[in-house]
C-alpha cells in the first residue's frame, strides 16, 4: 500500500563530511519512508561520498550560496511534504515527525522549528546570533505582519503549494527570511514548534558571520520591501524629500516669497518636490505591478495541488507519520 504522503528531506550543505552521515541516518531512523537528498553546495571534503554511503541521494550545485542551493532543490524535487534542515547536526531529527504532524493535522503549509537549546549546553546559539535574529524578526514582524518568531531558522517542513509558487531570488543566507516574507505576503497559514538545538561537533565551523550576514540580511529586507510594498517603500522616499524641499525652502528663503537671488535654491526646492511627486507615483504604479504578481503566485499556488488534510481525516492520521513523546518543549501557536 502506497503511503499517503510523499516526504523529501532536503539537505543543503557544503562542506560538513564530519556530520552529515548521522545527519542522513538520522533522519532516515525518524522518516523512513522519506527520500533523503543531499545538496553539495560545492564542498571542497568528502561531503558527498560520506552523504552517499549513508543512503542518501546526493546532488551537486556548483555555485556557493544557500540561497541558490534552495532553487534548485525546489524545482527539482518532487513530493508532497518537504522538510528542511541543514548538514551540520544542530537540528533535531527527532522532532521532524512532530513538525510533518503539525503541517499536515493543521492544514499548514509551513512549520518552523524554533530553535531551543537543551539545558545542557549554552553554546549551541551563540548570544550574537541571538540578538540578530531577534532584531531582524522584529524589522520584519513590523514590515510585513506577524510571523514566526525564530525567522532565521534552517528547519522547516513546507507543504507542495508553498514550494512550488515560491520563487527563490536570494543567493546567500538571506533565504530563510525571503521564505518568511513569501508566507506572509500570500497569507498563507504558517505555525512554530520548539526544538532541540544542538552545538556542533568538533571540528565543525559555522558558515554564518554574524555581522557581515546580518547586514547583508537588513539589506536584503529593505529589497524585499522594495518588491513587496513598493508603495510603502517609494512613499517613505517621497516623504523623505518632500519634507526636506519644505525644509529648505524655509531656510533658504525664510518665507514663502522665492528672492530672485537665490536661483540656485528654487532649482534645488524644486527638483526635490518634483523628484518626491515622481516616487509617490512610482510607488503607486508599481503597487499594481505587486499586486499583479502576488495574483499570478496565488494561482500557481492554488494548482499546486492540496497536501494537508481536515484534522479528523483518516488521511491526516496517516500512519507513515510516526508519533513522537513530547519534550518539555510545547509547540507554540
Amino acid at each position: 500500500m502506497q503511503p499517503p504522503f510523499q516526504i523529501a528531506v532536503l539537505l543543503p550543505c557544503r562542506n560538513e563530511a564530519l556530520t552529515i552521515g548521522a545527519v542522513v541516518r538520522n533522519f532516515k531512523t525518524h522518516l523512513p519512508s522519506a527520500e533523503i537528498h543531499v545538496y553539495d553546495n560545492a564542498s571542497t571534503d568528502e561531503t558527498s561520498k560520506v552523504a552517499l554511503e549513508a543512503g542518501a541521494i546526493v546532488h551537486y550545485e556548483g555555485r556557493p550560496g544557500k540561497g541558490g542551493v534552495v532553487r534548485r532543490m525546489f524545482s527539482e524535487v518532487e513530493a508532497d511534504i518537504y522538510v528542511m534542515a541543514d548538514g551540520d547536526g544542530t537540528y533535531d531529527a527527532a522532532a521532524a515527525p512532530r513538525l510533518v504532524r503539525t503541517l499536515v493535522e493543521n492544514g499548514l503549509d509551513m512549520v518552523v522549528g524554533r530553535r531551543r537549546e537543551a539545558p545542557s549546553t549554552d553554546n549551541a546559539y551563540p548570544p550574537g546570533h541571538r540578538m540578530g535574529n531577534a532584531l531582524l524578526t522584529g524589522v520584519v514582524q513590523y514590515i510585513f505582519g506577524q510571523g514566526c518568531m525564530d525567522m532565521l531558522s534552517g528547519y522547516r517542513v513546507l507543504s507542495r503549494r508553498y514550494v512550488k509558487s515560491f520563487p527563490v531570488n536570494s543567493r546567500g543566507f538571506e533565504i530563510e527570511t525571503e521564505m518568511t516574507v513569501h508566507a506572509l505576503d500570500l497569507r498563507l497559514p504558517v505555525g512554530e514548534v520548539n526544538t532541540l538545538y544542538n552545538e556542533r561537533d568538533p571540528g565543525s565551523q559555522s558558515k554564518l558571520r554574524t555581522v557581515p550576514d546580518g547586514v547583508k540580511i537588513l539589506a536584503f529586507v529593505g529589497m524585499l520591501v522594495k518588491d513587496y510594498k513598493p508603495a510603502t517603500f517609494f512613499g517613505m522616499i517621497g516623504l523623505v524629500l518632500g519634507s526636506l524641499a519644505v525644509l529648505l525652502r524655509e531656510v533658504f528663503f525664510g518665507t514663502l516669497v522665492a528672492s530672485t537671488s537665490h536661483n540656485g535654491a528654487v532649482v534645488t526646492v524644486g527638483a526635490l518636490g518634483v523628484a518626491a511627486v515622481l516616487s509617490f507615483l512610482s510607488g503607486m504604479i508599481l503597487d499594481s505591478v505587486s499586486r499583479s504578481r502576488r495574483e499570478i503566485k496565488r494561482m500557481v499556488y492554488l494548482n499546486a495541488g492540496r497536501t494537508a488534510a481536515p484534522q479528523n481525516s483518516p488521511r491526516a492520521r496517516s500512519k507513515d507519520i510516526p508519533s513522537v513523546a513530547l519534550n518539555n518543549f510545547t509547540e507554540s501557536r
